[in-house]
């Protein structure tokens, strides 16, 4: 039976429904006639920036509710496909149970003033305004390589499989252009973000005092320009909602076997083995890296970035180690020889730095080094059946990466904890087939094959396979690590955990 109280309050809900701020406010605007017109001028610069300045993002989160209007208007605006968002929402938490403290923060691209994802650009894809400051995507150049993912330590790009392309926020620039507001300014209802023009000096102090955004990743690398405001004290302890999350990353399976492949070539030939290997190890990892590509058939643009990019550079080299190798493979001159060893560890070299660009903890130089040149040299002993050096080199790199699971222990929830507790949880298996990998190829088939290396009764063809075997094995356990290498990175990235 309905309760005779029900009239009264649903009377009272509607009647509060109407003295919602944002609503009546909107109402009253309509009224007025000026939606098209007034209604955003608090909320958008009204002249174009001076020199010293630049548009950039104002988020007030005592206003940002969580609603996602923003990103729901940002996609539709923008025509994006079905998983592509440009803005994202998530929360920052911390306080006391007396105090505690709560805000949703709404964030797309900083419009960095010194956007890591232009520099690293090999295609330059990226132009930077030199009026407004807005950092552009320019699709039309862009050869979806994706290195841009990863330089960019907000996770801002986003690859789109269906064109092969990444793209990204441009702070509706066109819109801006003729005065009218971006998607998520006007879709907002509680005018929880503006766009201001801002002193490029003042964001360098903004962010070198802390006035960035609890838990989201240091402003120091890349200056953003997005300032986050409150009128509330925040807490020392605040953290963003998904600071103990742990998840997966991306595999990218053709650069594992780019990697693999191209430093197994460099270890054939620095260990001064048959030339055939080695080219071919280089013509198919190098084949495969185009796998990667969205737009493979644009792969020559590749090389425009050679002033600023690893990645430029990682290619020319690579393409210069293959050429040498072939050159080599069919005239078989010293010279030669020596001149492909020596670009093709420049190369790894590049590899390394590829990664190391990104300024990403765990991707320091030293550490991908140990990985990549430690890869290198183990897996060119194993093709010159050198069984005791293999032993030792297996030792190392088991070892180093056995150092890197304890730090699950660490007591600050860092990205290396992060990253063993990927290693140790949902990525255990793989862990754990890696090290078998690395265990059978490092000392249990080499200590076979010391062994019986000297036997008179071991023939060629059981050499043979036995160091098959052995390279075979290793190599299964290098792509191992180098899959682990990506999918447990625990990169760095803006607050999130609203579902």
């Amino acid at each position: 039976m309905l309760s005779t109280a029900a009239p009264d309050l649903l009377g009272m809900l509607i009647a509060r429904q109407q003295e919602i701020r944002p609503v009546h406010r909107f109402a009253r605007a309509h009224d007025a006639g000026d939606v098209a017109t007034t209604r955003w001028r608090d909320r958008i610069p009204l002249s174009r920036p001076a020199a010293d300045e630049q548009y950039a993002f104002e988020v007030d989160l005592d206003a940002c509710t969580g609603c996602k209007a923003c990103v729901t208007a940002c996609h539709n605006l923008n025509g994006l496909d079905d998983g592509e968002t440009w803005r994202a929402v998530g929360q920052v938490h911390g306080g006391s149970d007396a105090a505690p403290f709560v805000a949703t923060v709404t964030a797309a691209c900083h419009h960095c003033l010194e956007p890591a994802c232009l520099s690293g650009c090999p295609v330059d894809a990226y132009e930077k305004d030199p009026v407004t400051g807005i950092v552009r995507h320019l699709d039309d150049q862009c050869i979806g390589c994706r290195y841009c993912t990863l330089t960019c330590p907000y996770e801002v790009p986003q690859f789109d499989p269906k064109r092969g392309i990444v793209r990204k926020c441009d702070m509706c620039q066109q819109r801006l252009a003729v005065g009218e507001a971006p998607a998520c300014v006007q879709a907002c209802p509680n005018g929880a973000i503006t766009i201001r023009a801002v002193r490029r000096d003042a964001i360098v102090l903004d962010n070198e005092a802390g006035g960035f955004l609890p838990g989201a990743p240091d402003p120091g690398l890349t200056q953003p320009t997005t300032s986050y405001r409150t009128r509330r004290a925040v807490p020392r302890n605040a953290l963003p909602a998904d600071y103990y999350a742990v998840a997966p990353a991306h595999g990218h399976r053709s650069l594992v076997a780019m990697l693999v492949g191209t430093q197994l070539a460099v270890g054939a030939f620095a260990f001064g083995q048959t030339p055939w290997l080695g080219l071919a190890a280089a013509v198919i990892a190098l084949g495969a890296s185009l796998l990667h590509l969205g737009r493979p058939l644009l792969a020559h643009r590749a090389l425009r970035g050679l002033r600023h990019s690893w990645l430029s550079r990682e290619i020319a080299l690579f393409g210069g180690f293959a050429g040498l190798a072939a050159a080599y493979a069919v005239l078989g001159a010293p010279v030669v020889g020596a001149a492909v060893t020596a670009v093709g560890l420049a190369a790894v070299g590049t590899s390394v730095m590829v990664y190391a660009a990104t300024r990403r903890e765990l991707w320091r130089v030293d550490l991908v080094a140990i990985r990549f040149f430690g890869t290198t040299l183990l897996l060119g002993a194993a093709i010159a059946g050198h069984a005791a050096l293999v032993i030792g080199l297996a030792a190392a790199k088991l070892g180093f990466e056995a150092l890197h699971l304890v730090r699950v222990r660490d007591r600050r929830n860092g990205p290396f904890r992060r990253s063993a507790a990927l290693l140790l949880g949902p990525l255990g298996r793989l862990t754990a087939l890696r090290f078998a990998a690395g265990a059978i190829g490092g000392f249990a088939l080499p200590l076979v094959h010391l062994a019986v290396a000297g036997g008179p009764d071991v023939g060629a063809g059981f050499r043979f396979a036995l160091a098959a075997a052995t390279l075979v094995v290793l190599t299964t356990g290098e792509a191992l690590e180098r899959h682990l290498f990506f999918v447990a990175a625990a990169a760095p990235r803006m607050p999130g955990g609203v579902p």
